[in-house]
């Protein structure tokens, strides 16, 4: 049995530095959604927000603020969706004609690789940004059901379907964010996959600062010191 010559296109440098890339991004995602106790994530202080807006929202009248704010989260999942569909399309492009991307890269003397190499980058890129599509899409679905169960809850207070129902709302609303987050972190990943274009040194330096920097931002940021601030406890409504 022959083994095709482009079977080796990778070079040790290049799985290692893929490895790298891939171990972050499920390293990143675990430790955000299952952080130490003593230092949060600002994905999970988040969820204590959550559940005290729906907790406020029982009594408050009229419920105009509360739709506009969903409305404006889902406004924000479709335009994410849709950049991912453009940048889809774009990379299939590129797949379907890695030698003009190869030109360019020769143009930047980022040296001569073979075509089939500029693909698997191009793939690899492409992989994060169809992950985040797909969460992209559900975070959008989630948030609509959202709004389903907000608009079942009685005005009532003392109604007993008031704080279960307000409470579904909480947990789906957690759980479309949660989607949300993971759909930008598959965007950060992958402008860092975009670092092998300039070969494996170059994808494990974007790898690292995209790693930095979404651990900063989730555990510390100037804005996580604020949501820090009179926390609301969490918990069930």
């Amino acid at each position: 049995m022959t083994i095709p010559d482009h079977f080796w296109v990778l070079s040790p440098a290049d799985i290692a530095a893929l490895l790298w890339l891939f171990g972050a991004w499920l390293g990143i995602g675990y430790l955000v959604q299952n952080p130490p106790a003593r230092r949060p994530s600002v994905s999970l202080l988040m969820v204590n927000y959550r559940h005290e807006w729906m907790r406020q929202f029982i009594t408050r009248q009229p419920r105009i603020f509360d739709s506009a704010i969903l409305g404006t989260l889902r406004e924000g999942t479709t335009f994410f969706a849709s950049a991912c569909l453009i940048a889809i399309g774009g990379g299939m492009a590129l797949v379907g004609n890695p030698e003009q991307l190869r030109q360019v890269a020769g143009g930047l003397e980022l040296g001569q690789a073979p075509a089939v190499l500029w693909q698997v980058k191009v793939i690899t890129a492409l992989f994060f940004v169809a992950n985040a599509l797909l969460k992209f899409i559900w975070s959008h679905r989630l948030f609509g059901y959202c709004a389903i169960l907000m608009a079942s809850v009685p005005n009532d207070m003392s109604d007993p379907l008031a704080l279960p129902r307000a409470h579904q709302a909480a947990e789906i609303n957690v759980t479309a964010a949660k989607s949300f987050n993971i759909g930008l972190r598959n965007i950060y990943f992958a402008l860092a996959a975009l670092g092998w274009l300039i070969g494996p040194a170059g994808l494990a330096l974007t790898t690292t600062a995209v790693l930095a920097l979404t651990w900063r931002r989730e555990f510390a940021s100037q804005s996580r010191n604020v949501i820090l601030r009179n926390l609301p406890p969490i918990g069930k409504i």
